[in-house]
This record gives structure tokens, C-alpha cells and sequence, in this order.
């Protein structure tokens, strides 16, 4: 039992050396920055540590994989050269992170992001890296870079030593023990047992941007950041940069004006903003799909602004946001929300929205971590959030967070009575997302996974129709403009056809509320989520030339048209017709109309630059 104690002794006291290490960097960058971290005040610092422990725990896990497993060889042959070993690596391992450590901290002021690949574009010209950097850090760095890997490694060996000496060899029954400490390392490095791993958004807390930037473990970043980096070859390319251009403006430029006739009777309403999980049109019946899935959804398109010919741009919610709040295209096998270095540059509609003096709010009923929304959503400029945390564990469903009529009350509640206007409030449901789950009728039953799916939207459908009857009694109603669509589309219920042709992602949009200047109408031009901000903003009186991939809903023109993504694939739909086509396959799988030709050069040039704009995002 001695030799048991004294091996997990070991592994116990490494992996909190360099949780001890992880926590000194993070005192550091905060002291680095001492200006800044008095902004935040001594509390909010003193935050940092404890959000941002779940990355170090993560690396932490990471870096005693090596020594872990030495300490399984260590049951059957007791050498010297363990501690050696061991200490070479951790030796080599300090030096490494604590020169990143440095320039981190340095280039911090500079770059205003933590350390991640965007160094690695100037590994070939160091100057244009070190011209971000004055003399004084340089050679202060130089010093503290000797000073930090001096004293953790002195730290280090030391225990290594003492621990290492007190090891003997032991009955191979130990090796299983270890080997099972060694697998359940995977448990830290994800952060749990949680569906989600652990990524950036676990650890943002705060309104002010510098906090949340300090509770990130700079290592984990970087490392995170490679994993996820993408081959700077656009594999989409098609046509050279000119013909690209060119084919994508020749249509859009013509649908970039708006009509002077505005649908809104204010140009500063309240907005709300209500994104409903998978809602496909197939279950709507006001836009022809079935008729009695949605009745209160059927009822109001008809109180409202109703868009017949709607398309979501992707087939995931963490493709759905970026493409409703940046008009920003998904990417055919990547996530751009998942990564904040690059989603930092995205124009962001509720920071227009602030700019034009609005109080933004995010609700959802489950964890904001997931596709790493809580960082990309407070990239955009939101500050008050209201997530599955803030609710009791009894009203989630079994996986993703709390039911929809919960998540909704909550919503009303804060609703109720005066507010401070203009707002805009953005409320994500997510009882319709699988495994639908929740504590009311099953009005189709629950015999298939369609019926099921049926059942979850008929049951948020009344939660949706209970909530606008909420809205229409309140003082506010007046002046607002609720919108309704979804995030994006689903293979439920099934379509006749190709799997991935427009039916799958036609979703509806409606408007409502005392802000509509027009009601009762339908606007049947081919639209998508991307095109949602700019349409606003320009209703708003305000500049959105930052959206570039966008459109004006309410443009006349007949050229309108929906581009969506999903894996290695691209659907172009107009009124003149459809093309979809496989990347894998390198073909079309559906054509449609007259106009397949040119929708074809559309579709490719659109994927082709959205992608390219992508990976230039670094």
C-alpha cells in the first residue's frame, strides 16, 4: 500500500505543480497589465482565477499524460532514469511555456487577444512581430522569460526528486490502477462529463471584455486554436478572385437599396428577437406544410408580416447565429463560432445595435458553452444573459437545459411592467431540438422520432402563442417589432427528393407587434438568414456596410436569391430555379428551372469567397 501512496502522491502533487504554474502565469498577465486589471476591480480579478481554473485543470491534464505513464513502467523497473526522464521533460516543457508566457503578455497590448496562431505568420519575419513590442518589454522579457523558467524549474525537480526517491517497484496489479488514472485523465482535459467539452465560453464571466480575455489559460488558447486551424488552401476555389467578384455582384449590388417605403410606423422600435430551434417549414402550415403542427404560428402570420420563401444558410445552431446576428455564410465542415479568434472580427448586429443606444439581453434555456456561443455572443457587444444556469435542475430535459415554458416565464418575467427603452432581447428555445422532451401532451404521440418532432413544436408553438398574447397586454408592445424564425432547418419530417435540397432548409420568418407599419401581408422574396441584420439596420437609418455577404429583403428586384451550406455541399435557389451540388461527388445532385447555369457560377463563387473570407480571418 506504501508504494500505492507514493505513486499517487506523485501524480497528485505534478498535475497541482502545474495547476500552480497556471495560476502564477495568470497573476502575471493580470500584474502585466496592472492598468487594466484596476479597472476591473480586485473581486472581478479575483474571478479570473476561479472561471479560469477549468483550463488549467484542462492543460494541466495534458501535460502529466507522459509522466503518468512512466509511472506505470515504474511497477515493473525501478530506474534512475525516470526522474531524469521526467524532469528533462518538464524542464523542456517550462522553457517552452514560459517564453509564450512572455509574449503573451506583450503582444497582449497590442493585438488585444490571447496567444494563438495568428503568431505563426510571422515565425518567417520576426521583426514585423518584435515591431509590436518596444525595447523595454523586450528586454524585461528577456529577464523575466530567464527568472520564470529558473524558479519553476528549481520548483519542479525538487519535487520530482523527492517524490521519485520514495518509488519502489510493486505487484503488477498497481499497472492497472495507474493505467485507469492515466485513461481518466480525459475526464479534466474535456472538463467533465458533461456533453460539452470545456472551451473559451466556460470561462468568460463578465461584461468587460479584459476579464474574460484573463481567465483564459494563454496555452490552452494556443493549442486550441491550432488544433482547430484551417488549411490556408481554399478547397472550394473554382475561378480566380476577379470572376469571383464579379459573378457575386453583378446580382447582389442589385439588391443592396432599400424601399423607401418603410414597414415600420418608428426607426428606433424595441426588438425581439425569438430563434426557435429547428423550426422547419414542413411543419408550418401557413407557409403550406402541415397544417396543424403550428397553430398559433399559423394564426398570427396572418396579424403580421409573413416571409413565404425564407431560408436558413446552414443546418446547426452554431452556424444558424453567426448567420442571423453577422450575415455571416457557414463554412461547409467548419464552425466559425467556435473560433474567437476569428469570430472577433465579424461585424456583430447587437453592437450596431448598442451603438444606436439599445440595452441588449441573450436568453436560453441551456448552456451557453455549447458551440462556444457564450464567447462569439459576447464578441457581438451583449451584456445580460440569462442561461440554463439560472434555472432549477428539475426543469431540464435529460441533455440540453430548461423546458420551453420555463425558459419563456422567465422571459415574460422580466418583460413585465416598465422598461428601458429601445431594448433588444433575443430569446433562443431549444425544447425542439432532440431528444424532445418535455412535461405536457404528446399531441402526435411518441411512437416515431417525426411524431415526436411534431409533438416538441406543437407544445413550443403554444408556448410561442402564449408569450405574443403576453406581449400585446404590455405598454412596450406598441413600439416593438417581435420576430420570429428559426435557426435553421431539419431532415424531419421527411421530404420526398434529394436529402439536402431546399425543402430541408426553408424555415419560416414572421414579424409581428405594434412597430409594423404594414400587417397582414406576405413577402414571397427569396431571402435568407444572412440577409436579417442588414435589412434592420437599414429600416434603422443606420450603416451596415459591414454585412458584405448581405441583402435587402425588401428590395423590388427580381433577382433575389438564397445561398445555403451544408457539409461539402452548396444550394443556390431564385425564383428561376435550384441547384444544389456535392463537393464530394464533384456534381450537381439537383437542378431545377431554366436558370440552373448561372446559378451554378453563383453558387460556386459564393462558397468559394465566403470560405476564402473565412480562412482570412486569422
Amino acid at each position: 500500500m506504501k508504494t500505492l501512496k507514493n505513486r499517487l502522491i506523485f501524480n497528485s502533487s505534478y498535475f497541482l505543480l502545474w495547476i500552480g504554474y497556471f495560476t502564477f502565469a495568470r497573476l502575471f498577465f493580470l500584474l502585466f497589465h496592472i492598468d487594466k486589471t484596476k479597472e476591473i476591480g480586485f473581486l472581478t480579478a479575483l474571478k479570473t482565477f476561479i472561471y479560469g481554473i477549468q483550463l488549467d485543470i484542462s492543460f494541466a491534464a495534458y501535460l502529466c499524460l507522459f509522466p503518468f505513464l512512466l509511472m506505470i513502467l515504474s511497477v515493473f523497473v525501478i530506474s534512475k532514469k525516470t526522474a531524469i526522464f521526467i524532469k528533462c521533460y518538464s524542464t523542456v516543457l517550462i522553457i517552452f511555456l514560459s517564453i509564450l508566457l512572455i509574449i503573451d503578455a506583450s503582444l497582449y497590448q497590442s493585438w488585444g487577444t490571447r496567444l494563438d496562431t495568428a503568431i505563426l505568420k510571422y515565425l518567417n519575419t520576426p521583426t514585423l512581430m518584435i515591431a509590436s513590442v518596444s525595447s523595454f518589454q523586450m528586454i524585461s522579457g528577456i529577464i523575466f522569460w530567464v527568472l520564470i523558467s529558473t524558479l519553476f524549474i528549481k520548483l519542479f525537480n525538487k519535487n520530482i526528486t523527492k517524490r521519485i526517491e520514495k518509488i519502489e517497484k510493486a505487484f503488477w496489479m498497481q499497472s492497472i490502477v495507474f493505467l485507469l488514472i492515466t485513461a481518466a485523465l480525459i475526464i479534466p482535459i474535456r472538463g467533465g462529463l458533461q456533453t460539452i467539452p470545456v472551451n473559451q465560453s466556460n470561462v468568460y464571466f463578465s461584461n468587460k471584455m479584459y476579464a474574460n480575455h484573463a481567465s483564459i489559460n494563454y496555452i490552452w488558447n494556443f493549442f486550441n486554436a491550432l488544433t482547430h486551424k484551417s488549411d490556408d488552401n481554399n478547397p472550394y476555389e473554382f475561378f480566380d478572385d476577379i470572376t469571383v467578384k464579379n459573378t457575386i455582384n453583378k446580382t447582389r449590388k442589385q439588391l443592396l437599396t432599400k424601399n423607401t417605403d418603410s414597414i415600420l410606423n418608428t426607426t428606433k422600435p424595441n426588438v425581439i428577437l425569438i430563434i426557435w430551434e429547428s423550426l422547419t417549414a414542413k411543419v408550418v402550415g401557413s407557409l403550406g406544410g402541415e397544417p396543424t403542427v403550428t397553430k398559433n404560428l399559423n394564426k398570427l402570420s396572418k396579424e403580421g408580416i409573413l416571409f413565404t420563401n425564407f431560408y436558413a444558410n446552414g443546418d446547426r445552431t452554431d452556424k444558424g447565429i453567426p448567420a442571423i446576428l453577422s450575415g455571416y455564410y457557414p463554412q461547409p465542415t467548419k464552425s466559425i463560432m467556435k473560433m474567437p479568434n476569428k469570430t472577433i472580427s465579424l461585424a456583430m448586429f447587437p453592437q450596431k445595435m448598442i451603438d444606436l443606444g439599445y440595452t441588449t439581453s441573450f436568453y436560453h434555456g441551456g448552456d451557453l458553452n455549447f458551440g462556444n456561443m457564450n464567447t462569439y455572443l459576447r464578441n457581438a457587444g451583449i451584456t445580460n444573459f440569462i442561461d440554463g444556469n439560472d434555472f432549477d435542475q428539475k426543469d431540464w430535459n435529460s441533455k440540453w437545459g430548461v423546458h420551453d415554458h420555463v425558459f419563456i416565464k422567465r422571459f415574460e418575467n422580466d418583460l413585465k411592467g416598465k422598461q428601458n427603452e429601445p431594448f433588444f432581447k433575443i430569446a433562443l428555445t431549444l425544447t425542439s431540438h432532440e431528444p424532445f422532451e418535455f412535461p405536457d401532451e404528446y399531441k402526435f404521440g411518441k411512437d416515431t422520432e417525426e411524431n415526436k418532432f411534431r409533438s416538441a413544436h406543437a407544445y413550443t408553438d403554444k408556448v410561442i402563442g402564449n408569450f405574443v398574447d403576453f406581449a400585446k397586454r404590455q405598454a412596450w408592445y406598441e413600439n416593438t417589432l417581435i420576430i420570429i424564425l428559426s435557426d435553421h432547418g431539419h431532415q424531419s419530417p421527411k421530404h420526398d427528393g434529394v436529402f439536402n435540397s431546399p425543402k430541408k432548409f426553408r424555415i419560416p420568418m414572421l414579424w409581428l407587434g405594434g412597430a409594423l407599419h404594414k400587417k397582414g401581408i406576405e413577402i414571397s422574396t427569396i431571402a435568407s438568414q444572412i440577409d436579417l441584420s442588414y435589412t434592420l439596420l437599414n429600416l434603422l437609418n443606420t450603416s451596415n456596410k459591414e454585412f458584405i455577404f448581405s441583402k435587402n429583403i425588401f428590395n423590388t428586384s427580381d433577382k433575389h436569391y438564397a445561398h445555403y451550406i451544408f457539409n461539402k455541399g452548396y444550394g443556390t435557389v431564385s425564383k428561376d430555379g435550384v441547384f444544389v451540388y456535392d463537393y464530394i461527388g464533384k456534381k450537381s445532385i439537383l437542378e431545377t428551372g431554366e436558370n440552373t447555369k448561372s446559378l451554378d457560377s453563383l453558387g460556386k463563387a459564393i462558397t468559394q469567397n465566403s470560405f476564402q473570407d473565412f480562412l482570412d480571418r486569422k
